[in-house]
């Protein structure tokens, strides 16, 4: 599906996604400043979480838990330099969880990834409109 938004709309665009979930893992592609983070704070509030949903860029990693207990983990990989620092990081246990995964970056670890994924690509239009390609 692809679909172009303005960012007033991203709760809108989040619920969408949310109802085409089959997966436990959504990963986000885009350029810096793309929208990756907006989105998954949306997302996250959708679900139902009440916690401040911040880009984990420096702890690459966050946990978020939903009014139900539901976990939520959110990764921001643009720092990670190989693959050898993400094991470091136990990256291999939150991937093999039931848990919703949201990852930015994942580029960074390709060949920890399964094939049951889904993929979000945003790309900016202009200022305040972003497309959104997720399969």
């Amino acid at each position: 599906m692809e679909i172009d938004y303005d960012l007033s709309e991203v709760s809108n665009i989040a619920k969408t996604l949310i109802d085409h979930l089959k997966y436990s893992t959504i990963l986000f592609y885009g350029d810096l400043g793309a929208g990756k983070t907006t989105l998954i704070k949306a997302i996250v509030k959708e679900l139902g979480s009440n916690d401040k949903v911040s880009s984990p860029t420096f702890s690459l990693i966050n946990e978020y838990r939903t009014a139900d207990n539901h976990t939520i983990f959110h990764l921001d990989l643009y720092r990670l330099k190989n693959e050898n620092e993400a094991f470091d990081l136990g990256i291999e246990e939150i991937l093999e969880t039931d848990s919703l995964k949201l990852i930015e970056w994942p580029q960074k670890i390709n060949t920890l990834l399964e094939n049951d994924v889904h993929s979000a690509k945003i790309s900016s239009i202009n200022v305040t409109k972003r497309k959104i390609e997720f399969q």
